[in-house]
Order: C-alpha cells, then sequence, then structure tokens
C-alpha cells in the first residue's frame, strides 16, 4: 500500500499569540510548545495551556519535556486537552511510557543523530524498534543542549528503510526543506517536518530573536512543503 504523499508540518517553539495565529494561517497541523526550562524558547504549562487554546479542531499542540519527571509531565498535560508528547532528552522507553501514561496519550521520541560522517554509525532502524510504542521517531541533529540548534545533519546517511513514521527537525527552512522530504520520505512509512529557528525573526544586528516567529518565513516554509509534495506526487506518479 502506497501511503499519502502529504508532508504534515509542526511548527515549535511558539511563544506569542501571533505566532500562533500565523502558524494556523499558513496551514500548519501542529504547534509545539517547549516546557524545557532552561530554553530560550520556554513556556509555562498555563501560558502553553492559553496558547493552545487558539489552536481549532484537527490542530494538535505538541509539549516538548527534556528529562522531565512523571509529575511534572501530567500536571502539564492536565491543562492542555489532546497534546501530543516529545521526549526530547535522554529519555528511556520506560520513563517515555511513564511519562505518557503507558501510552494512553500519543508521543514522539527524539533520536538525535550526529553531525558529520557519523551520522551513518546511528543506528535508527535499531533506535524505531526500541522505541516502537512512539507515535513517531522526530530526527534531530545532534548539538550542545537539546535541539533548537539550527543544524542539519547528513540526511543521505539514513538509512535505506526504516519501519516506522517519521519527523524531519535540524536546521530546516523553507530553502533545504524540499530536498529534505526528497531524500528522507522514501526510507520511512510516512513524513513530518518540524521547523523552529528555521522561521524565527531576526533584529536590526541579524541576530536570531528565539521565540518570535516571522509570518513571512512560515509562509514561505509552508508553501516549500508543499511544492514538494506536489513534485514527489508526480514523481510517483509517472
Amino acid at each position: 500500500m502506497t501511503l499519502p504523499t502529504r508532508t504534515r508540518i509542526k511548527i515549535c517553539g511558539l511563544t506569542r499569540e501571533q505566532d500562533v495565529d500565523a502558524a494556523l494561517q499558513a496551514g500548519a497541523d501542529a504547534i509545539g510548545f517547549v516546557l524545557y526550562p532552561k530554553s530560550p524558547r520556554y513556556v509555562t504549562p498555563a501560558r502553553a495551556a492559553a496558547l493552545a487554546r487558539r489552536l481549532p479542531a484537527f490542530v494538535t499542540p505538541v509539549l516538548l519535556f527534556v528529562n522531565a519527571q512523571a509529575a511534572e509531565i501530567a500536571a502539564a498535560t492536565e491543562l492542555i486537552a489532546g497534546a501530543t508528547l516529545q521526549f526530547h532528552g535522554d529519555e528511556t522507553l520506560q520513563d517515555c511510557l511513564r511519562g505518557s501514561g503507558q501510552g494512553s496519550r500519543p508521543f514522539l521520541r527524539a533520536a538525535r543523530i550526529p553531525l558529520g560522517p557519523d551520522a551513518a554509525r546511528f543506528d535508527l532502524v535499531q533506535y524505531a524498534q526500541d522505541f516502537s510504542p512512539a507515535q513517531a521517531i522526530l530526527l534531530d541533529a545532534h548539538v550542545d543542549g537539546y535541539g533548537g540548534g539550527g543544524k542539519v545533519f547528513n540526511w543521505s546517511l539514513l538509512p535505506p528503510s526504516v519501519n516506522a513514521h517519521l519527523v524531519l527537525s535540524g536546521g530546516l527552512t523553507a530553502a533545504n526543506v524540499g530536498d529534505g522530504i526528497a531524500c528522507v520520505r522514501p526510507r520511512c512509512n510516512s513524513l513530518a517536518v518540524d521547523i523552529s529557528s528555521g522561521v524565527e525573526a531576526v533584529d536590526a544586528q541579524g541576530q536570531t530573536l528565539k521565540g518570535i516567529k516571522d509570518p513571512e518565513k512560515i509562509n514561505q516554509f509552508v508553501a516549500a512543503v508543499r511544492a514538494a509534495d506536489q513534485q514527489l506526487a508526480e514523481k510517483n506518479s509517472a
């Protein structure tokens, strides 16, 4: 069976109402809130809940945690109905299951892919098998800290076939997401993309304003994803 080629889109690290609205207007499928206090994009659970109330039906709030305690996760998820959890730290499968109520809430597990040629040494097939209860495996570049570094790992070094739903992240922009989709989509069951720093605003000195999104960049990114989907559909039907 050939799965649809439509790529789902998550915009992550939102902190403001106007940015949530811009992502929704552009057609995002999911909105990510970072509940990791050390992140410059951090929002409190109460703030995430307030922003999530702007989401219409069938747009998913995603709550990103890094090595959080199960009680902390449970308290946050009680505030936000229908949220998907994203475990982006060093969590074991048992940690993910405890945090998700033994899988009663859907969750994503981040895989931190090494930069450079070491990407080939990461056993993504085994990782996906180890975390098979996850709804999807999110691929991010292994940088200092936990994500949001705007770095791209070498997509071509991923295994040719992974029996999992994947979410491509790490340094994506409107300029490169099409290449990422073309490279990774044929390797997995389905593909989504996740962007944060690539759609952030910059100040007059060209410095990224972390947690502040640029509506034009969001629109350009979504348009680039849809164009890539169209090209892949045309290729598959040829």
